[in-house]
Parts: C-alpha cells; structure tokens; sequence
C-alpha cells in the first residue's frame, strides 16, 4: 500500500483485514515512519509504505523515505501487486504519477484505490474515476472505489489480493 500521506493506507489496512487497529490510524500526516510489514495468516504480507506529499517531517526525513520505498520495490521478489492509494476528491499529485510511472515501466502489476469515495456523489464520484483514469491514461477497471466508512471497494481489494495467493 503506497500513496500520499493523509490518504487513508492504515484505515483501509484495517477495512481489508476486518480489524480495527492492526495499522495504527493518526489524524497527524507523516506518523507511518517505516515500512510496516504485516503477516497475514502466515501465508502473505501487507505492506505500507511511509506516505509522500504533506507530511510533517523534515524534508531530510521525507527524501530518505523515497529511497527506502524505492530500494524494496525495486528488491522485492514476493512483491505481486503495488495498491496506489488516491484521494478521489483530488487529482493525481506529480508524487502519484511519478509511483504509478514507476510501477508501469517496471512491470509490477498495480490497481489504484480510489479513497474517501463516500465523501462524493456517485455522479461526482463517475466524473472523478473517468477524470483520474485519463490522467493516469489507464482503463477504468484498473481503479477501485473505496470507502472505509461505507465498506464500498473492500471486498474487491481482498478479491485483487487473493487472486495474486
């Protein structure tokens, strides 16, 4: 799980594993330091990622979060599949262009989850998908709607996840 800072990785961590503080949630942006590994049923790890954009924490701090993301994508052999967490409400920041870019020319299978989509119209919501999809310039498939609040989109995440078992 990778995206900015503020986007919701350790809610939607929990929504997934159906567990309330597995991922520990903060209101502060930047609190994800390290790479947190989670073992699930001893059979495969979720990852999260320390968030990029907004996050306070020196900027000294904030670049060697990069490397370290960088370094273990780029070392993972069990790595099948990158979620790239988006706030739906927002367009793709040059951080999400650049991980999606990364993730395209490095042939690691991704699917962008669409956060906070309970905070929109589903007319709202439909422009917003088609909007992301072509900055992206991916199909729409490749993107999922999420809400933790409302549950919609979870059990397509642990579809996308069991597939890759």
């Amino acid at each position: 799980m990778v995206g900015r800072s503020n986007v919701g990785k350790s809610s939607l961590i929990n929504a997934v594993l159906k567990r309330k503080a597995v991922a520990r949630v903060s209101q502060t942006p930047g609190k994800t330091q390290a790479i947190q590994f989670y073992l699930i049923n001893d059979r495969f790890y979720i990852v999260d990622f320390p968030g990029y954009g907004y996050a306070k924490v020196p900027k000294d701090i904030a670049r060697s979060w990069g490397q370290l993301v960088r370094g273990y994508l780029e070392s993972a052999e069990a790595l099948r599949l990158i979620f790239i967490l988006l706030d739906v409400r927002r367009t793709p920041s040059p951080e999400d262009r650049q991980m999606h870019d990364w993730t395209t020319a490095s042939g690691i299978d991704e699917r962008i989850l669409l956060t906070k989509s309970d905070k929109l119209s589903t007319n709202q919501l439909t422009k917003s998908q088609t909007a992301i999809a072509k900055e992206l310039e991916l199909t729409e498939d490749r993107l999922i709607a999420c809400s933790t609040i409302t549950k919609t989109g979870i059990e397509a995440v642990r579809r996308e996840i069991a597939s890759r078992l």
